[in-house]
């Protein structure tokens, strides 16, 4: 064999002999303790392993006044770190105006304290984008990374979104002075006065595009150029990408979605606030989509759309024949302003399983725990674990499992495509003072939502229990205060296991039945007792539905 050239040689031991000298940056190991107790096998995450060496975006002409440009700066700064073999890209204090920043392999961005980078208003300075292996185009995110490996984003500087160039705004979100200020501000308001765009253009775009689909007509790069006003970025997506951390920075008023890897594997997010305005439209805080081996902790989310959400989508397509979502943990996070706190959904039709929350507060959400889907996106989600939630002043229910999202109550028993089946699945600890519903669960006739416990709850509502299209459901030890009864309202339910559950004595109904689908709703003496009356059964449910025993 010939002696390879010199320079090639060099060119290719080089970058591990740099690693070498180096090291690697040392991050603070994950604790043992989450991964403990687990009612599935997990491998843990690795962390990242990153040359420990350093540039700066200043040394790449980088102007932190909040006036000059820094896309070229910024990027040039990763492109040059990841050819050497890659390292830690620095932003200092200050004010870093900037495009879209793009990742590569082998790269730590991290923000020191007091920098601040905001994204640009253009609209122009963010690129539609078509993904590896895909024919459609999307808004390129603001941070944005493609097939890529260890990759971090650290720090305790803050990333803008400047989602107000961005954002549509219903009014009804708003209060009406502030509506009026917007509304003098510029933009477009719809006919019927209820929705507010940054723009006449993304005010008509999605009519543009009705018309475009009612064609059948596969969209083009100049159909999206045509609605450039109306697409929104994400803040930040990595796609296809693994051995990802973000440890430490602050993500604001993100344009759509704020972090959001999809179909990745191995992630750890910790140490991270996210804060978008409550009523940013599809401003949720973090995303995991079609992602397996997931590690969320100490985390604290304030989000204008769902909080925390598992998103089992489109599997990644090395993985086809597995579950989208698998293997993730939810640890030591606390929700302000979301549409749920966990929540697992819409789109569940890519399957999910083994996911495990923990020490989880839900204060001001619209939902806690919300589990959400509907026909035409539904699939099997199963075998999760929820333990120790802490909620106060929740504006709908504290727990929800809705399988009609979307407002379709329509049930066509003859459609098997993509229903969605949520099973085995355990709730306990959970308390919440303040919600208009303690639990609704509402399945699908011919896929009831199934083998559901609820174990040592504290629930403080308007409402306490509804149920309907459920079977074996399991509540245990449960401390109900509400203004409603009855207690436990059942429509077409089949096995519901009831024992141990505190309500104000004399409470005038503990449970009432409807239905001709429901049987064997087992509650004890004892609870009943507390009632003025026990049961009462209408619209087809009978007597010997319900088993005192």
């Amino acid at each position: 064999m010939k002696r390879l050239n010199k320079a090639l040689l060099i060119a290719i031991v080089a970058p591990f002999l740099f690693c070498n000298a180096q090291g690697f940056i040392p991050y603070e190991q994950v604790p043992d303790r989450y991964y403990e107790k687990l009612n599935f096998d997990m491998p843990k995450a690795p962390l990242p392993q990153i040359p420990n060496v350093t540039v700066s975006i200043t040394d790449y002409g980088a102007v932190g006044d909040g006036i000059a440009m820094n896309t070229a700066a910024i990027n040039n700064a990763i492109e040059a770190i990841a050819k050497k073999g890659g390292g830690r890209v620095i932003i200092p204090p200050g004010l870093w105006l900037t495009g879209p920043i793009l990742m590569k392999s082998n790269v730590d961005l991290h923000l020191e304290q007091g920098a601040v980078v905001v994204f640009s208003p253009n609209i122009d300075d963010t690129p539609f984008i078509r993904r590896a292996g895909s024919s459609s185009y999307s808004r390129m995110s603001l941070i944005y990374g493609e097939q890529l490996n260890n990759i971090a984003i650290t720090g305790k500087g803050v990333f803008n979104g400047n989602g107000q160039y961005w954002h549509p705004v219903k009014k009804e979100k708003l209060p009406p002075n502030q509506w009026k200020k917007l509304v003098e501000s510029g933009g477009a308001v719809s006919k019927d006065g209820t929705l507010w765009m940054p723009s006449q253009a993304a005010l008509d775009a999605p009519k543009y595009l009705e018309n475009l689909r009612a064609q059948k007509k596969k969209l083009d790069s100049a159909d999206y150029v045509a609605t450039k006003e109306y697409v929104r970025p994400d803040l930040l997506v990595f796609y296809d990408c693994s051995t990802i951390l973000i440890d430490g920075p602050v993500f604001v008023n993100s344009p759509k979605f704020t972090v959001h890897p999809t179909q990745c594997s191995d992630v750890i997010i910790r140490n991270m606030s996210l804060n978008n305005e409550w009523w940013a439209q599809n401003g949720d805080g973090i995303d995991l989509s079609s992602c397996r081996n997931v590690l969320v902790y100490n985390n604290v989310v304030n989000a204008g759309d769902d909080g925390i959400c598992v998103k089992p989508g489109v599997p990644n397509r090395k993985t086809k024949d597995l579950p989208a979502c698998e293997n993730i943990i939810i640890a030591d996070c606390i929700v302000y302003h979301a549409h749920g706190g966990f929540v697992i959904g819409s789109e569940s039709y890519g399957n999910a399983r083994n996911i495990n929350v923990r020490n989880l507060t839900c204060i001001w959400t619209d939902v806690g725990l919300r589990f959400k889907s509907a026909r035409g996106r539904g699939g099997l989600v199963e075998n999760i674990v929820i333990d120790g939630v802490w909620m106060k002043d929740i504006s709908k229910e504290a727990i929800l499992f809705d399988m009609s999202y979307g407002g379709d109550t329509t049930v066509d028993v003859s459609d098997k495509s993509r229903v969605p089946e949520f099973r085995n699945i355990t709730m306990n600890n959970i308390r919440c003072d303040g919600a208009s519903i303690g639990v609704r669960m509402e399945g699908l006739v011919d896929r009831p939502v199934n083998h559901i416990a609820l174990t040592n709850a504290t629930l403080i509502a308007d409402r306490a229990i509804i149920l309907q299209d459920a079977q074996n459901i399991q509540f245990t030890n449960i401390y109900l205060r509400f203004k409603q009864p009855p207690v436990l309202m059942v429509r077409n339910v089949q096995g519901v296991d009831a024992q141990k559950i505190s309500f104000p004595e004399g409470t005038s109904l503990y449970v009432r039945a409807e239905g001709t689908g429901t049987r064997d709703i087992r509650i004890s003496q004892q609870d009943a007792k507390n009632a003025k009356k026990a049961f009462e059964v209408t619209n087809g449910a009978t007597n010997e539905a319900i088993i005192i025993k």
